[in-house]
């Protein structure tokens, strides 16, 4: 099971993570749809395409673009569509 953690709550759970460039990337269903805004943020990576982000929002603290995913990704990255993945301080607890 991998976990992603922010400000003590679990944002996404799942045994079906797909490991990219040392990101986990969750199913977007397995995301806690309570926790995410939608950002205006955006960014574009040479291989995988236009990236769309969250903000993650806890107990009224907002950790700003800290989800990402690949609404259309480019075929290279075909695997990681419908997924989300996590930074700026959300912890991944991949336990085996």
């Amino acid at each position: 099971m991998t976990r992603a953690l922010w400000n003590k709550q679990v944002i996404a759970q799942s045994d079906d993570t797909i490991l990219v460039e040392g990101n986990h990337y969750f199913p977007r269903d397995s995301v806690a749809d309570r926790f995410l805004r939608k950002s205006e943020h955006g960014t574009w990576c040479s291989w995988k395409g236009q990236a769309s982000y969250f903000d993650i929002v806890v107990d009224g603290n907002v950790n700003h673009a800290a989800a990402w995913y690949y609404g259309d990704p480019y075929p290279a990255a075909a695997q990681i569509r419908g997924m989300v993945a996590f930074w700026r301080g959300v912890e991944i607890l991949d336990e085996d």
